[in-house]
């Protein structure tokens, strides 16, 4: 992955001020699914921190699973030579995951919430991560620019 000389700064502009005194942890993972216990325990760590209770700490965790398993997926068709950045931002109005990849793009202005009725008569599985992220998270957004994908996923504190 190229390097991000802007890493620390969100793509949306509207969210620049929440996080202009934002402490910022990141990391970053092989896309294989085998990485994902880092990211929650990542996850974990900070949102204790920032003193979350353990059933949030358990929502960021399925949140931030979902969204790189989606990435590993879906954005880079499970070929484990990519790598994943993420960024947890934490300030005292928010907790935000930041995930950024340059595989394929996902396009929200497509996106239909999943018809569960639909999904159990048919006894479907998957298709249901950016339902649950959206969900369990204040805000989710998508944005790509310039070859870089971006999740952003907020919870307010």
């Amino acid at each position: 992955m190229r390097p991000y000389p802007n890493f620390h700064r969100p793509f949306r502009t509207d969210l620049d001020q929440a996080h202009v005194a934002a402490t910022i942890h990141t990391i970053t993972i092989p896309s294989s699914t085998r990485f994902l216990e880092d990211v929650r325990e990542f996850v974990k760590t900070h949102a204790l921190a920032a003193n979350f209770s353990d059933e949030d700490v358990e929502e960021l965790k399925i949140a931030v699973d979902e969204c790189c398993t989606n990435v590993i997926e879906h954005a880079y068709g499970n070929d484990a030579s990519k790598t994943i950045d993420i960024a947890v931002l934490v300030d005292d109005r928010h907790f935000s995951i930041r995930i950024r990849d340059e595989g394929r793009a996902f396009d929200a202005s497509t996106y239909r919430e999943p018809d569960l009725a639909e999904f159990a008569k048919n006894r479907k599985s998957g298709g249901f991560g950016v339902h649950i992220m959206r969900k369990l998270m204040d805000a989710v957004t998508f944005s790509t620019r310039n070859g870089t994908n971006e999740c952003l996923m907020v919870k307010e504190r």
